[in-house]
């Protein structure tokens, strides 16, 4: 069986939750700074390209998790 595999898609799922947390922190963070509006531009766009990688990181993970589950 895999069921091997579910540990490391647990992991690697918190992982990009963890992420997700921290740009929330980021955000929340620049936010509370009160930035210009170009600094607050610059962190928000530096945040998508990290959230599109945590979503990522998590999608991959509960894939990883279902295939050990699944097989």
């Amino acid at each position: 069986t895999m069921d091997w595999l579910i540990i490391p898609g647990v992991i690697v799922t918190c992982i990009g939750l963890g992420l997700l947390l921290y740009i929330i922190a980021r955000i929340w963070w620049a936010k509370k700074q009160g930035l210009s509006d170009a600094g607050m531009k610059a962190q928000l766009q530096a945040a998508i390209a990290w959230n599109l990688a945590a979503i990522g990181c998590s999608a991959i993970g509960l894939m990883i998790v279902v295939l050990g589950v699944l097989l």
